[in-house]
């Protein structure tokens, strides 16, 4: 059992998983987050048009609070300002404004991103998330929207296979599933504690393999394009083949039914109204 998060979006709509382009989210940013701010049962008051929220609530009123780690592109990244853009954060800020509220952007750590949600600091987190059993006891998740798959990122030459994976040192970023499949005992399908090392970022975990503290990557495959790419003095390469494939979806505190359903429906009709797919357009380009 393995993970792979290869960014092809959902099957419903048919992407090719080449690199991405540029742009930016209708969402009001904040900077790192690291004290999300404090829960509110306050009905948000929603008056926007599309899909309304009938008596949900939100974190803070008229707001739609997303925790995400802005480390994962092109769902999730940085601009030249520090402001949180890509794929994540437009279709949160579609879905608000079909809420009737405005998007607020908390950024922080993979693992705080999740806890935000779970501990109702947040409405709703998107960070490439995959649902997990584990997850779901912890949280409740929309209909998904993305494919993920995870590949496996090597210096050129190197003696590393998919076969022999488990023989050699890999980096994963902390807190992610690769991180949790890898990690796992040899007889739950990973290659054990002793071959893996979790870093905070995927960016670390690559420059780890530069540095060659670690001989492998596993990392989802639209990010490790991105990282090859801007590594090519290192001369990085991927592994033929895919290590994992999993569905990506929004994470919710668990029990805000109403809220819950209200996303949902929203999701979906920028599924049906073809929004969804301009999104991931402007960061996927086909071919």
């Amino acid at each position: 059992m393995k993970k792979i998060l290869a960014l092809a979006m959902a099957a419903a709509m048919s992407l090719s998983l080449a690199a991405c382009g540029g742009g930016n989210g209708a969402a009001s940013s904040k900077p790192a987050a690291s004290n999300p701010p404090a829960a509110s049962s306050t009905p948000s008051g929603s008056t926007g048009g599309g899909t309304q929220g009938s008596g949900f609530t939100t974190v803070e009123p008229g707001k739609l609070h997303m925790s995400t780690n802005a480390e994962f592109p092109p769902y999730e990244m940085l601009d030249d300002s520090g402001n949180p853009i890509g794929i994540d954060v437009e279709v949160a800020a579609a879905i608000a404004e079909k809420l009737g509220l405005e998007l607020v952007v908390d950024n922080m750590g993979f693992d705080a991103a999740l806890l935000a949600v779970q501990n109702g600091q947040s409405d709703i987190a998107m960070a490439g998330i995959t649902v997990t059993e584990d997850r779901l006891a912890k949280m409740d998740f929309t209909d998904s929207y993305a494919t993920g798959v995870q590949v496996v990122i090597v210096k050129e030459g190197s003696d590393v296979t998919m076969d022999n994976l488990g023989d050699y040192m890999i980096g994963t970023q902390l807190g992610t599933t690769g991180y949790i499949y890898a990690s796992d005992t040899p007889e739950n399908g990973g290659y054990g504690e002793d071959h893996v090392i979790g870093f905070e970022t995927g960016a670390v975990a690559v420059q780890a393999l530069v540095s060659g503290q670690v001989d492998a990557v596993i990392i989802d495959n639209l990010p490790a394009q991105e990282y090859v790419k801007a590594n090519a003095a290192n001369n990085l390469t991927l592994l033929e083949g895919t290590w994992v494939e999993e569905d990506y979806a929004i994470a919710l505190q668990k029990g805000n039914v109403s809220l819950m359903e209200a996303v949902n429906g929203a999701l979906n009709e920028l599924k049906a109204d073809g929004t969804f797919q301009n999104i991931v357009d402007k960061y996927i380009t086909a071919g």
